[in-house]
Parts: C-alpha cells; structure tokens; sequence
C-alpha cells in the first residue's frame, strides 16, 4: 500500500539537515540529521513534532500523535530520508531511536512501537545493500555495499 508524502520544505542548502512538513490535520513535524562527532560518516535522525500543543509531557520529537496520519507521516519521513541520501552519498551509517513512553520500560531490551514502525520502512527507505543493526530501542542502518 503506498501512501503520498506531504508537501516536504527542504533546506535553503540543499545538503542542510533540517526538513519540516505538515500533515492535513495542522500537526507540523521537523527531520532532523546530526552528525556523529567520531564518525562524519554516521548520522542520527531525529524526526517529531514541533506544535506546542503536543510537547506537555513528552518531549516534542518525540510525541505520538494519533490522528490516523501515520502512514503519510512515515511515508514523507522515508521521503526526507532518501532526499537527505542522495545529497550525501558516502554516508555508511544512519542511527535511529525510538523514545520510550513511560509505559513502554526503560529501553535496555524492549523495543518502542515507534522503532518498530522505523524498522518496518527500512528497506523501502534504504533498499539493497543497506542492513539494520538493533541495540535496545537503537536501530542503526549500516551500508553493506561500497559505492563506486
């Protein structure tokens, strides 16, 4: 099942690490890339919301918000993710985790629904020659293929 991607705002340079979009219901959301300072060939992607009415408990980027949107939401952050890869080719690895709610444990083994819906679009995002490294609730994307 595909879903269209919202409207995506990239960065004023092209290869800058914050992209935002906004979902039909109003819900703002920012993507956000950071380099890894052992390694700039290694990012973290944090994506989340940035409405204020959403960040009373929970930290905004990562909040869950439940307006039948996720599909959407995933498809432009897997969206965000390739256009962010293509302006940086040689990156070798990509880290992703998933907060956990007060709920959910306390991350050593358990892992968020939120990592498991990053897990379930990693191939569509990445495709071949990319593979998924679990620690806990971090899911770190790992080139396995070198580029020529």
């Amino acid at each position: 099942m595909s879903h269209e991607p919202y409207k995506i705002k990239a960065p004023a340079i092209p290869s800058g690490p914050e992209y935002y979009f906004s979902t039909d219901s109003g819900v703002d959301y920012e993507v956000r890339f950071g380099r890894k300072q052992d390694n700039i060939l290694a990012a973290s992607i944090v994506f989340g919301v940035l409405n204020e009415e959403f960040d009373q408990d929970e930290a905004g980027e990562y909040v869950v918000v439940n307006r039948g949107e996720m599909y959407r939401v995933m498809a432009t952050v897997s969206k965000v993710i390739q256009m962010y890869m293509n302006e940086h080719p040689r990156m070798l690895s990509y880290e992703f985790t998933g907060e956990n709610r007060q709920h959910e444990g306390d991350g050593t083994t358990q892992i968020t629904a939120r990592t498991r819906m990053f897990l379930r679009y990693i191939e569509r995002i990445f495709g071949d020659g990319w593979k998924p490294v679990i620690d806990g609730n971090t899911v770190t994307v790992v080139r396995t293929t070198t580029r020529r």
